[in-house]
């Protein structure tokens, strides 16, 4: 165990709770793991040693790039900047068709990690010429203890933003703390009801998920939802329906609501998304009161612009994670008919 602990990658937990006999409880996300000692949790990166859990992760980055905002995808936050954007290994879901599986299915190994510190990573970012810092690939939770310092570190420093690619399933707990240090953005990739969690993602809470995107809203963190379709999972019409109903109801018409293609990936081979059904769940999403919807993994579909929802003029012409034109005023309105377009940030594209 001390050998472990000499690691930097391996610190002390900050969301936990010892439960008596050696047992602990972690409660950075909504599993709420009870570990013994000597095991790990679900998401195999926090770990009970002599009574007390410890992340296995902190500062153990897989991959950093700087990437254009938009591929995240965030349309309406900093539109046109990068964000340095890196992660960690492992996940606290099990999804069957994981684009990142290559980090999401991996198992931290402290003893051969690379460590970034806070400062490092920061350093990166203005050297990169990044506005933002953005923790994505495989599930950022798992990084927290750490992003909290480095988000903070960030702002301090003259960062524009803080955000996270997640899947939703962090208490709220953990959501707060990352906001009072800096978390400023927030995309959910909702799978879909709970029998999709159960039989295709190891298991999960959907309301959770939609309680964590209301929460970031009321904190006044900029939220943006992803709903990827799976083909014969989650793309029929009651399921299309079940998303665009709790997005209304949890985070309102004006957060933009992404419907991306799935591909075969990892586990799951059914086949692509038909772009026909990504077609119809953008119609219905409009219709029944989504101003922002959008399909995504289509590149060059006319349904990966922005139109203003009152005149339908187009306002932001993309391909893929792209800007082709930018016609929102500098007041944040359509030039047309004058209605506010709500987007966080400046453009900073060229």
């Amino acid at each position: 165990m001390q050998s472990l602990l000499t690691n930097p990658t391996v610190r002390e937990a900050l969301f936990y709770e010892k439960l008596g006999g050696g047992k602990v409880k972690c409660k950075l996300c909504e599993r709420r793991c009870e570990i013994t000692e000597g095991k790990t949790g679900f998401c195999r990166t926090r770990k009970n040693l002599g009574g007390k859990l410890y992340t296995l992760v902190y500062g153990d980055i897989s991959a950093i790039e700087s990437r254009p905002i938009e591929i995240k995808p965030f349309f309406h936050y900093w539109p046109g900047s990068t964000a340095l954007t890196f992660s960690t290994w492992s996940c606290n879901l099990d999804c069957l068709w994981c684009q990142n599986f290559h980090l999401s299915k991996a198992v931290p190994e402290p003893n051969k990690a690379v460590y970034y510190s806070p400062e490092r990573i920061v350093d990166l970012a203005f050297t990169c010429g990044d506005s933002g810092l953005c923790a994505s690939f495989q599930e950022p939770t798992l990084l927290t203890e750490w992003i909290l310092e480095t988000f903070k570190l960030g702002k301090n420093r003259g960062i524009k933003y803080c955000c996270y690619v997640s899947n939703g399933y962090l208490t709220t707990e953990a959501l707060k703390a990352l906001h009072k240090t800096g978390l400023d953005g927030l995309k959910i990739d909702v799978k879909g009801k709970n029998e999709v969690y159960s039989k295709y993602c190891g298991g999960a809470n959907a309301e959770k998920v939609w309680r964590n995107a209301r929460e970031a809203k009321h904190m006044g963190i900029h939220v943006e939802i992803v709903n990827l379709i799976v083909s014969g999972v989650n793309d029929n019409d009651e399921s299309l329906w079940w998303i665009i109903e709790n997005h209304l109801k949890s985070v309102g018409p004006e957060t933009p609501l992404h419907f991306t293609r799935y591909f075969p990936a990892y586990k799951f081979f059914n086949p692509p998304t038909k772009i026909e059904t990504l077609e119809k769940a953008y119609t219905l999403a409009r219709k029944a009161g989504v101003a922002y919807p959008y399909i995504g993994n289509a590149s060059g579909h006319r349904y990966e612009n922005t139109y203003c929802p009152n005149c339908g003029k187009p306002l932001i012409k993309r391909y893929g994670y792209k800007i082709l034109k930018y016609s929102v005023t500098k007041s944040k309105r359509c030039p047309e008919c004058g209605t506010e377009i709500p987007i966080t940030g400046i453009y900073v594209g060229k």
